[in-house]
């Protein structure tokens, strides 16, 4: 079914028993979003809050909780969106099964935009102050909108056609915003409203904002689309959504004729200030920092709006299915946007951003007695220089030609092939004090940091080894030595007590102590502040180790070198994955809350049945 709104969504869902309504008062600070969680990790239903409390709107949240419910909400026109997407990778496709191809035209009828004169969203207006106040996480800095449509043009060159449609976060209240009269817009590095926004500052004037909630599904998938700069999302969106989207103007940008919501406004080129707290996607918050100001005009609203919203926080969230859907659809294009790559893979359990799984060719000497990295890091360097794997901290590589069954989805296994292969004192390539994922605080500075290619390939190098240790020398302060997987040992690490930008001197302490110990089977050593916890699964290990390091300052190694400003280590590489001092603390519920959600999950409760 072609959802034309979000209503048509609810009540599809609630049709098919994939919608609980929740009668009872929820406050949107704090319990909405516990209450979201819950059922997102129970693989429950999507949820719709009836009486919020101090609020006139109902709000609706999980609507993208499963993978299974995706799929479902886009039935109709799934297919032909995938095939679009093999049109794409094989063009020659097209003259192969041309019936199958035309009967694409219908879709590709709904990518332009229709102009309507007006919609349902024009039929009432309201103020900030009396939208839902979502405050997902206690240390939160204000109420904020969890899934926004922020909409733009260029000011050189405006309409549909060079717009963009993000998910940016916006912040209604808190810090040092005017109430009713400016929201904050937190948009990271390497965003589409980036461009928009130095041209508005390039010719001195105020970039025009609109930011849409709700609407019909397509639209909110479209925001989250990685998209390449000057395809506009809003064609996509009427692709998924299975009809042309209807726009309406009223003095300025415009805003989905069916959205239940719409905030207009303008940023100025010069306005910042403070914006964050916010409890964020890595498993950490966000802190505040100076970001640009929205003026807002005015706040339109459907008759019956209903307020859609998400949580995040460590993964796996409801943000991880919109990831894996995007990555079912766009796999097939990876060989087409970088060349020599045939698969990678964003771990959502590292943060996505923080470690980046590939397998590529390697091919450059097929002749040669034994493979090493060379096209591969042609392959890493692609895949460094464009889309949004070019804010990829850790670049883990492999070679196809090593493993033809090789895959990065299956992550104990490709550790364990990189680990076998590489050669840690040649496959180590570091690029120093560049750009970095703004959520990041792992770096040297906000939205700076470090970046690792870790190249495998060839034969196997080394048999890793599974059991602890006897005897392993360890300096005071680190004890507790745990294997996390074969060639993983984690050591449990005093606390981090150093500024930022700088080395500890007790890592290098225990890479000394390393260097007579029997470790040739654990190319990797993780010290972390608990070894327990870490080492308790792949979960828990890919997120402490890849959220809490810097490439740079954090890796060390036993008898490590540098050779023409070329650094590698004979012995264990040594990542210090313990918080630091300068980090951003991680999100932690709120007990109270907890229990309030419990109590709507006891018999007779609401959530019964369902967490």
């Amino acid at each position: 079914m072609a959802h034309r709104n979000l209503h048509e969504c609810l009540a599809d869902l609630e049709r098919v028993g994939q919608l609980r309504r929740i009668d009872a008062e929820v406050d949107a600070e704090l319990l909405a979003g516990a209450i979201q969680r819950r059922v997102f990790q129970a693989r429950g239903p999507a949820l719709l809050f009836t009486r919020v409390k101090d609020c006139a709107f109902p709000m609706a949240a999980n609507l993208f909780g499963t993978l299974e419910r995706v799929h479902f909400l886009f039935r109709d026109t799934l297919r032909s969106v995938e095939r679009l997407f093999q049109l794409k990778a094989d063009p020659m496709e097209g003259l192969k099964h041309p019936l199958r191809s035309a009967s694409l035209l219908p879709a590709l009828l709904h990518t332009l935009p229709k102009r309507v004169r007006s919609g349902p969203v024009l039929a009432c207006e309201t103020s900030i102050s009396k939208l839902p106040r979502l405050k997902s996480w206690p240390r939160d800095g204000g109420a904020y909108v969890t899934l926004p449509q922020v909409y733009t043009e260029d000011p050189a060159r405006p309409g549909f056609r060079d717009s963009n449609l993000g998910m940016y976060r916006v912040q209604l209240d808190g810090n040092r915003y005017r109430p009713d009269e400016e929201v904050g817009l937190h948009y990271q590095i390497h965003r589409g409203i980036g461009p928009h926004h130095a041209e508005a500052i390039r010719r001195g004037e105020p970039l025009r904002v609109n930011i849409f909630v709700g609407g019909p599904p397509a639209l909110t998938l479209a925001a989250v689309m990685p998209l390449p700069e000057g395809v506009a999302e809003l064609f996509f969106a009427g692709v998924l959504a299975g009809h042309r989207i209807e726009m309406v103007e009223r003095g300025g940008l415009p805003m989905p004729a069916e959205a239940d919501f719409c905030i207009t406004g303008s940023v100025d080129p010069q306005w910042l200030l403070p914006e964050g707290p916010f409890g964020d996607h890595l498993g950490y918050y966000s802190l505040a920092h100076d970001f640009p100001v929205l003026r807002v005009d005015k706040v339109f609203h459907r008759t019956n709006a209903v307020w859609p919203f998400t949580t995040v926080g460590r993964p796996p969230q409801e943000d991880t299915v919109f990831g894996t859907f995007i990555h079912e659809l766009t796999a097939g294009l990876v060989p087409t946007v970088f060349a020599g790559v045939r698969e990678v893979h964003a771990v959502d359990a590292a943060g996505v951003h923080p470690l980046l799984l590939a397998v590529g060719s390697e091919r450059y000497v097929p002749y040669a007695a034994d493979r090493q990295p060379q096209e591969l890091l042609t392959c890493a360097m692609n895949l460094l220089g464009s889309t949004q794997t070019a804010l990829s901290k850790y670049v883990l590589i492999a070679a196809r030609e090593d493993d033809q069954n090789l895959t990065a989805k299956d992550i104990p296994a490709f550790f364990r092939h990189v680990l076998e292969r590489v050669d840690l004192s040649r496959d180590l390539h570091f690029i120093t004090r560049t750009t970095m994922d703004t959520l990041d605080y792992s770096g040297i500075s906000l939205n700076q940091g470090s970046k690792l290619v870790l190249a495998a390939a060839g034969r196997p190098r080394r048999k890793l080894a599974a059991a602890l240790p006897a005897n392993l020398p360890l300096p005071p302060g680190f004890g507790g030595p745990k294997v996390q997987s074969p060639g993983v040992l984690v050591i449990q690490g005093p606390p981090h007590d150093r500024e930022r930008d700088s080395q500890d001197p007790r890592m290098e302490e225990l890479c000394k102590a390393l260097e007579n110990a029997p470790l040739d089977g654990f190319p990797l050593v993780v010290v972390a502040d608990d070894a327990a916890f870490t080492a308790a699964g792949w979960d828990n290990f890919l997120w402490v180790a890849f959220t809490r390091s810097d490439p740079a300052t954090d890796l060390y190694g036993v008898r490590a070198f540098t050779h023409c400003k070329h650094w590698g280590c004979p012995g264990p590489l040594v990542m210090d994955a313990r918080l630091k001092t300068y980090h951003a603390p991680p999100l932690e519920s709120d007990p109270e809350v907890e229990r309030q959600v419990d109590a709507l999950g006891a018999p007779n409760g609401p959530l019964h049945g369902i967490i």
